[in-house]
């Protein structure tokens, strides 16, 4: 209990220290300092893992803070700017995650379900980090693996056993009705004979 009120309260410091870092990035760039623009921040602070535009609408609206797509959008797009939250483009959609004191990560990205896990190795991460590029300063890295989780491999095993199975059975009712046609066919020149 009592690493969960730690926990609890680094997330607070954490959402209070983000506030006064997004409130500085807006006053310097001269943009508007929305109620809807700091909730958004805040309700990004309080999730964990990766989100969607539609899900972070969604949890807008069930904490009953109404803001619009365009308003999640464009505050994203802001966010991202100032380095507070960074998208991943995974394919043809976008996730996003907050970046302020994130732990260095890699993600394991399933092909079949679109899940996004995290997958911390500190060897991957040294390594490019110790890396030196000619002409170039490195400032931050992205790394995706692309694969199938367990769950869908699960799936996939079951799905397989059953057309297996219903493969099987299409296979021995054909049988049967080969057999039964046989049979009818011989009987048939049985009596005529």
């Amino acid at each position: 209990m009592d690493k969960r009120k730690n926990s609890a309260k680094e997330k607070e410091i954490i959402i209070e220290e983000v506030k006064q870092l997004f409130s500085e990035y807006l006053i310097t760039n001269r943009c508007r300092k929305t109620p809807e623009r700091f909730a958004i921040l805040e309700m990004i602070y309080r999730w964990e893992g990766h989100f969607d535009i539609d899900e972070l609408y969604l949890a807008m609206e069930k904490s009953k803070f109404r803001v619009s797509k365009a308003t999640i959008y464009n505050t994203l797009e802001i966010l991202t700017q100032c380095k507070l939250v960074h998208k991943h483009q995974l394919g043809g959609s976008s996730t996003y995650e907050k970046s302020y004191r994130a732990e260095p990560h890699h993600h394991l990205v399933c092909l079949q379900c679109g899940e996004v896990s995290e997958y911390h190795f500190d060897g991957i991460r040294q390594l490019i980090e110790e890396t030196k590029f000619p002409k170039f300063k490195q400032s931050q890295y992205a790394l995706y693996i692309y694969g199938i989780c367990s769950k869908c491999t699960r799936l996939n095993g079951r799905k397989k056993a059953a057309e297996t199975l219903r493969r099987k059975k299409a296979e021995g009712k054909k049988k049967i009705k080969k057999l039964n046609t046989h049979t009818k066919i011989k009987q048939t020149k049985q009596t005529k004979k």
